[in-house]
C-alpha cells in the first residue's frame, strides 16, 4: 500500500515509517520544514511538504494514498485544548476525502482510565474531562466505519518509550526531576500507568493498517501497569535525586491525570493481531540512565 502518515518524524511516526518500508509498503510523509523533510527521506519515504494547518497537503496526501496513518498531535500541554481542535479539524479533512473508497484511516488515541479496573480495548474513551476532547475525536474516527472508510484507532498508553529517545509521559518526570532536584510521585505512587516500547508499537500500527476491520479498537499496551512510584525511584536513582510525594498541582494540567490509578490490557488485540510485544519494558529503559536531553 502507499501510506499517506503525518508525524512522520515523531516519536512514534520515526519507528512506524521504516516498519511500514521494511514490509514492503510505500510511504509518503508530511513533513513542515526542511529539517523534518531530510529526516523523512533519510528513512525513505516520499515528503510532501506542509503542516496540520494545511488542508490543501492533507487532502492532497490522503487523496494520493491508499491509505492513511494520522500521529501528529500537539505536545504542549499548556495548549491542549487547541491542539484537540486541530486534530479535529484534521480528521474532519481527512474524512471528507476518505468517506467511500474503502481506504484505511488509522489515528493514535489513549488508553482510558476506569475506576476500579483494567481497562479494555471495550471500553469507550472518556468524551468529558481533560481527555474528553480526544476521546470525541477517535470516536469520531470509528463512526467513519459506516461511511466507508476502513477506520481504526490505536490506543497508546501514558508512556511510548525507547532508550535514550523518550519516555512519553515519563519524560514529564524526568523534566521534573531535573528542574526541581526532587523525582516526585503523586499520592502513594501506587496508582499505575501502562507503558509500551515505540517499536512494539509501531509494529501493532502495521499490523492494524494491514488487517484491521472497519471500527476496530486496539490497544498498544506491553505492560498493564507500572506503579508511579516506581518509575519516580529509577529516575531518582539515575538522576541522584531524593524521591518524594509532590502535590498533583506540580505537574500542572496533567496533575489531576497522574494522580488517576489507569492500567489497560491489549488480550484483546494481542489475540486478534497476534502481537506481543518483544522489546525492554519501561522500568528497563529508566533503569539504564539515557535520558535525552
Amino acid at each position: 500500500m502507499r501510506v499517506f502518515v503525518t508525524g512522520a518524524n515523531g516519536l512514534i511516526g520515526s519507528a512506524v515509517v521504516p516498519e511500514l518500508i521494511t514490509a514492503g509498503h510505500e510511504v509518503v510523509g508530511l513533513a513542515r520544514s526542511d529539517t523534518s523533510a531530510q529526516t523523512v527521506a533519510e528513512m525513505g519515504a516520499d515528503v510532501l511538504r506542509g503542516d496540520l494547518d494545511d488542508a490543501d497537503a492533507l487532502r492532497a496526501g490522503a487523496a494520493d494514498a491508499d491509505a492513511v496513518i494520522h500521529l501528529a498531535f500537539g505536545h504542549d500541554f499548556t495548549k491542549f485544548a487547541e491542539a484537540t481542535a486541530q486534530e479535529a479539524a484534521v480528521i474532519e479533512t481527512f474524512a471528507a476525502v476518505l468517506r467511500g473508497t474503502g481506504k484505511a484511516l488509522v489515528t493514535a488515541s489513549g488508553t482510558p482510565a476506569i475506576p476500579g479496573r483494567t481497562s479494555t480495548e471495550d471500553d469507550p474513551a472518556p468524551t468529558e474531562g481533560p481527555n474528553g476532547g480526544r476521546g470525541r475525536n477517535a470516536k469520531t474516527v470509528l463512526d467513519l466505519a459506516a461511511d466507508g472508510v476502513r477506520s481504526a484507532v490505536v490506543r497508546l498508553p501514558r508512556s511510548v518509550h525507547e532508550r535514550g529517545e523518550g519516555y512519553g509521559f515519563s519524560s514529564i518526570l524526568i523534566d521534573a526531576a531535573r528542574r526541581t532536584g526532587v523525582s516526585g510521585y503523586v499520592g502513594d505512587g501506587s496508582q499505575r500507568w501502562p507503558a509500551v516500547h515505540r517499536r512494539d508499537a509501531a509494529r501493532l500500527f502495521r499490523l492494524v493498517l494491514e488487517d484491521a476491520a472497519p471500527g476496530t479498537v486496539a490497544h498498544a499496551v506491553a505492560d498493564e501497569g507500572d506503579p508511579m512510584r516506581a518509575l519516580a525511584e529509577a529516575i531518582g536513582h539515575q538522576l541522584n535525586t531524593p524521591v518524594k510525594p509532590v502535590a498533583a498541582e506540580d505537574f500542572g494540567f496533567l496533575g489531576s491525570v497522574f494522580a488517576l490509578d489507569q492500567p489497560s490490557s491489549s488480550a484483546r488485540t494481542r489475540a486478534a493481531f497476534g502481537w506481543e510485544p518483544t522489546h525492554p519494558s519501561l522500568l528497563t529503559d529508566l533503569n539504564s540512565g539515557d535520558y535525552p536531553a
